[in-house]
């Protein structure tokens, strides 16, 4: 019998959100990844995915942005900066239940 039964719904893009009583049961967080694995009878396990050893390239660019701030190169948002930036995006639409395009036919 199952600690933890729940549903979940699929979106037009094949998206789903994990039930809050099945994230606290493998003690999830945002940005967690998890493991899906099918069995041969059609059964689906899903678990929480084992943290991967460093990432080499992350490094190198958390090097590159230490090095940045530790120059004076990068800098704080201000105010105007997040205004242009409100601006430049104000009239772009996502709708993340839009089905996606195929690739293969664009």
């Amino acid at each position: 019998m199952p600690v933890v039964k729940e549903e979940a719904t699929l979106t037009d893009r094949y998206q789903t959100t994990v039930p809050a009583a099945v994230r606290r049961a493998l003690n999830l967080a945002k940005r967690d990844k998890i493991v899906y694995e099918v069995k041969d009878n059609g059964t689906v396990s899903l678990s929480r995915a084992e943290p991967m050893e460093d990432d080499p390239a992350l490094g190198q660019f958390l090097d590159l942005l230490q090095r940045d701030v530790a120059s004076g190169n990068a800098q704080a948002l201000t105010a105007a900066m997040r205004k242009r930036t409100r601006n430049l995006i104000k009239n772009v639409t996502i709708d993340l239940n839009a089905p996606l395009q195929d690739d293969r036919k664009a």
